[in-house]
């Protein structure tokens, strides 16, 4: 090949190469007016938009400010506590306790009560 040839290659690579550029460039500048657009939201999108986020701050507020429920305590937990301190030799004492509630055993307190129970137990040393 001449010198001639390899010239014209390199000069018709070269006018490719500036057409793929000028593609990319537009390419460019019609995604970036794309998103201009895009972003430019109507007023009534951003009134409602500030609405819901309100809304949605109120709606979190006040479940933070909710006490949260407590757990209700089963016969079988005061039964489990009274049984270890029995066991560690609080038999008179817990005999002591249930009476003091009115019962002769557990099953006969109210469940409403066990949270005082359990309380009086912890009092035990």
């Amino acid at each position: 090949m001449s010198k001639f040839k390899l010239l014209l290659d390199v000069a018709s690579d070269l006018r490719t190469l500036a057409d793929s550029v000028q593609a990319v460039a537009d390419a460019i500048e019609s995604n970036e007016s794309k998103e201009d657009t895009k972003s430019e939201q109507p007023r009534y999108e951003k009134q409602l938009e500030t609405k819901l986020e309100t809304k949605l701050e109120t709606k979190l507020e006040t479940k933070l400010e909710t006490k949260p429920e407590t757990k209700k305590i089963t016969l079988e937990e005061v039964r489990l506590v009274l049984a270890e301190k029995s066991y560690d030799g609080f038999t008179a004492e817990v005999r002591a306790l249930l009476e003091k509630y009115g019962a002769s055993k557990l099953s006969q307190i109210d469940p409403s009560k066990y949270d005082a129970i359990l309380a009086d137990v912890e009092e035990l040393k």
